[in-house]
């Protein structure tokens, strides 16, 4: 089967990200989204022709589904709190390593894994980069919330400028329901200017548990681009 020009870009982004981080004796945190496939099929084959061992941590019930499909070793946060790194997706990116993630829906449990690792390493392809937040990405920023705060969170981010809409689930009536027992609300606030600011405000709220702003928490990103190359972003 032949890939997409965009699928080949994340297929390349991921194996140089993992022949570039990944390693012997090494606990690795797994991300989510449709990228991630490629980087755990990349890091099952090095462990298989190297004999590696290796423990991987889920981000998520997908990310987990994938280590033991992959036949990959799984471990949680309760056994290795310290993790050497973990490889992730994104929706968008900066040239700064700003990003906005949590399009998948796992955006909590994506930066606990990550907020307990030495390096987050990011892939993804040409689409996903912009020289300003809001640009690329225009379904807003993903706000994971406790679901009695829907209404009042919704109504001060209407306030804050923002266009707010409930995230809902595929293939049944009602919101999503992520992972943690969550809603999430999706915000768009247009362009951002300032991430870092919006990250303090809207983790502040009363009933937000966190949002998928990650902001100074990427080391480095991995960007397939439409020929075939890899753009390294750090």
């Amino acid at each position: 089967m032949t890939l997409s020009p965009v699928e080949r870009a994340k297929q390349e982004a991921a194996k140089l990200a993992v022949i570039e981080n990944v390693h012997d004796e090494m606990i690795v945190g797994i991300g989510s989204g449709s990228t991630i496939v490629y980087a755990v099929k990349e890091i099952a084959a090095m462990v298989e022709k190297n004999d590696w061992n290796i423990v991987c941590i889920p981000t998520s019930y997908q990310a987990e589904a994938l280590i033991i499909n992959n036949h990959l070793p799984l471990g949680s946060l309760d056994q290795h709190p310290h993790v050497d790194v973990t490889i992730d997706g994104v929706d968008e990116i900066t040239l700064d390593l700003t990003a906005i993630k949590g399009g998948g829906g796992c955006l909590v449990q994506e930066k606990i894994v990550a907020d307990n690792s030495i390096k987050l390493v990011i892939i993804g392809d040409w689409k996903k980069v912009s020289m300003t937040l809001g640009e690329s990405w225009k379904k807003g920023v993903p706000i994971e919330i406790i679901a009695k705060a829907q209404i009042p969170l919704t109504q001060r981010l209407k306030e804050m400028g923002g266009k707010v809409k409930l995230r809902e689930g595929k293939a049944k009536i009602g919101p999503l329901i992520t992972d943690n027992g969550n809603f999430i609300l999706d915000v768009n606030f247009g362009k951002i200017i300032d991430p870092k600011k919006l990250s303090t405000k809207l983790k502040s709220m009363i009933g937000v548990v966190d949002s998928g702003l990650f902001v100074n928490m990427v080391d480095k990103a991995y960007i397939g681009q439409e020929d075939g190359t890899v753009k390294i972003l750090s």
